[in-house]
């Protein structure tokens, strides 16, 4: 089967983004103002988050379901929210549907701090310490990490993958389906302004660095959770790509280098540049064969 994608009437469509954009980025910034308002930063790669942050940013990643929900509701009424949004399993093959993006997400990750390892710019603690009791308790806590989190990660893909992807899609050729993967990665990217002013994806770094490198970052990547998403038929097995690489992949990097070593999230990771090469040589890949163009893809 066909993943089929609805074209809506464009000033229906148009009024739909509009207010889906202006919701989804109101949502997150009433949930940072408690940050903003006390001059919060983060200073460290290596820092954790204490619950009022965990708090304010669990209600920031359900403003682009919530968006969502209301556009597809009250200025949308032309279908159900679950198949508007593409809320459902996998009609088939669930289970290999559900377990390939962390395969992929675990895969990528892994070739990016390899790359990073080899040019020097990660500090791996050696091949020791992946053997480790260490290490499999790192993949127990992951695990009940990412059980944890598939919520919270629900209400961002539901807005991203669910909603505004395929609304920017129109009928046409290769320049408009890359458009519509632009202008999405785009706006993942800017919805993350406020934590990214604070220092939150790249810790220590001002905001004119901060801001281009995750815009590149989220274009790189969102190509690869459309994919998983459009072969599928569900909005799913994006939800546990994103919930991999915000939790298992970066906690990866604190976990498999040397203990005390700066890190620098554009050194290393899916965030900096090596995995900027390893994203785009999986995506280049995605696109030489098709699999990124919504006619071609098959239900997994």
């Amino acid at each position: 089967m066909t993943t089929r994608i609805r074209f809506r009437p464009i000033s229906r469509r148009r009024l739909g983004l509009l207010v889906y954009l202006a919701l989804a980025n109101a949502g997150m910034w009433a949930a940072m103002a408690p940050l903003l308002s006390d001059g919060y930063q983060r200073s460290s790669a290596r820092e954790g988050t204490g619950l009022r942050e965990q708090l304010c940013i669990g209600a920031a990643m359900f403003a682009p379901a919530l968006a969502a929900l209301l556009v597809v509701r009250f200025v949308e009424r032309d279908g159900s929210v679950r198949a508007a949004l593409a809320l459902h399993l996998p009609r088939a093959r669930a289970v290999r549907a559900c377990l390939l993006p962390i395969g992929v997400l675990g895969g990528l990750t892994a070739a990016a701090l390899a790359l990073g390892t080899l040019a020097g710019g990660y500090p791996f603690a050696g091949l020791g310490v992946m053997t480790s009791g260490a290490a499999s308790s790192w993949v127990l806590q992951g695990v009940v990490n990412m059980v944890v989190s598939l919520p919270l990660f629900f209400g961002e893909e539901l807005g991203w993958q669910g909603f505004l992807f395929p609304r920017l899609l129109r009928p046409g050729g290769t320049a408009s389906l890359v458009r519509a993967y632009l202008l999405t990665g785009t706006a993942f990217a800017l919805w993350h302004l406020p934590p990214l002013l604070m220092g939150g994806q790249y810790p220590g770094r001002p905001w004119y660095v901060a801001v281009p490198a995750f815009v590149l970052s989220c274009v790189l990547v969102l190509p690869v959770f459309t994919w998983l998403r459009l072969r599928s038929g569900s909005v799913v097995p994006a939800v546990l790509a994103h919930t991999f690489a915000s939790t298992m992949g970066v906690s990866a990097v604190r976990r498999f280098a040397t203990p005390d070593s700066p890190l620098d999230p554009l050194t290393m990771g899916l965030t900096g540049w090596p995995g900027w090469i390893v994203l785009a040589a999986f995506v280049t890949w995605l696109a030489a064969t098709g699999r990124l163009h919504p006619s071609r893809c098959t239900r997994a």
